[in-house]
């Protein structure tokens, strides 16, 4: 076990120390591939994402998906370390994506080794993917397309090892005003901006009736808005956009509607994708007995993952805090890493997956 956790911590301080910043991975699926390699397993590249069967497979089990990305967003500013210089300190890991997915990815691949070594009820897979940080097309959107039946997907994001049994979905909505043109020094035109304000003050104050026991009300906010070619000219059109949070109870289609209906003639709305839709995994469902058996406690997350592309039940629990995502001085915790691959197996190991 002391010798799993050193060759875990080391792939993980490799990563850290290889730049995988969204569409820039390749590099860091090399480092991936060659740790599988080593212990003995040739994944299925579909792209740069990265494909394990267990050595065992069986299509007539139920099959369990554990899922983790490789990519990281950008350094912010703010940083007071090197963010692709792993540094250990005060019983923490620093590094840009240790949290968010390193040590998610990592741990999940061990936990994967130690189920693969043994009978198991299901069939474990376990799939690497990239561009997560986007929902760019050759990250999950393209894997799943290679994938078996999945009955239940673990998706390794920060959630400090507590099960997150419900995601909220992500619409982004782009609005455009018109107005009418005019001499800014004269009484004229339509101002499309002063129109804007009206409507976001409007949107604002729309409330969507139907709220989620753990992922409460739908959130929508207003984001970007632009408007105008000049000082002197009132402007005949302005845009803004809206990031809009959807729970569980409503699909973003049905979110749509509504909020379309409420728009005057003179506002027009287009959705930049309907596919992001809000998940839930029941909580009677096996594994999340199992893991409030343990202690844990289930709860709802407000962060996207690529749990939002599989269609299947699924979750996400891994080490870390989602807040420490796409901060600066990121770091995980040495504790949180140690006590990753147990928990996993503490759940999975030898359990039903399937009613």
């Amino acid at each position: 076990m002391e010798q799993s956790f050193s060759d875990m911590l080391a792939l993980l301080k490799q990563l850290i120390a290889t730049p995988s910043v969204t569409r820039s991975e390749q590099d860091a699926s090399a480092i991936v591939k060659a740790d599988m390699v080593r212990h003995g397993y040739i994944p299925k590249e579909i792209g740069l994402n990265l494909l394990l069967y267990g050595h065992s497979y069986d299509p007539a089990k139920p099959t369990l998906l554990l899922n983790s990305h490789m990519d990281t967003v950008k350094p912010v500013a703010g940083w007071t370390k090197d963010p692709f210089t792993p540094v250990e300190e005060d019983g923490k890991l620093y590094g840009l994506g240790s949290n968010d997915d390193g040590a998610g990815l990592v741990s999940l691949l061990y936990a994967f080794y130690q189920m693969d070594s043994k009978p198991q009820p299901y069939n474990p897979l376990f799939l690497a993917t990239v561009e997560e940080e986007v929902n760019g097309t050759g990250g999950m959107k393209l894997a799943v397309n290679e994938l078996p039946h999945i009955d239940v997907a673990l998706i390794g994001e920060p959630t400090g090892m507590q099960p997150a049994i419900a995601e909220k979905g992500l619409m982004v909505l782009d609005f455009t005003v018109h107005g009418k043109a005019g001499h800014a020094a004269r009484n004229e035109g339509i101002n499309a901006l002063y129109r804007a304000t009206e409507l976001i003050e409007k949107l604002r104050s729309f409330k969507f009736d139907k709220i989620s026991d753990l992922l409460g009300p739908v959130k929508f906010t207003i984001t970007m808005i632009n408007a105008g070619t000049q000082h002197n000219v009132i402007p005949d059109l302005c845009t803004f956009t809206a990031d809009v949070r959807t729970n569980e109870l409503y699909s973003n289609l049905e979110v749509f509607d509504m909020i379309s209906a409420v728009l005057p003639e003179w506002c027009d709305v287009k959705a930049r994708s309907f596919n992001l839709n809000s998940s839930r995994i029941d909580v009677n469902h096996p594994i999340i007995r199992r893991a409030v058996s343990m202690g844990l406690v289930p709860y709802g997350s407000p962060t996207l993952s690529d749990q939002a592309v599989i269609d299947c039940r699924s979750f996400k629990m891994g080490p870390g805090d989602s807040a420490r995502s796409h901060t600066a001085d990121e770091y995980i915790a040495m504790d949180e890493l140690a006590q990753a691959v147990p928990l996993y197996m503490n759940l999975l190991d030898g359990q039903h997956i399937i009613e």
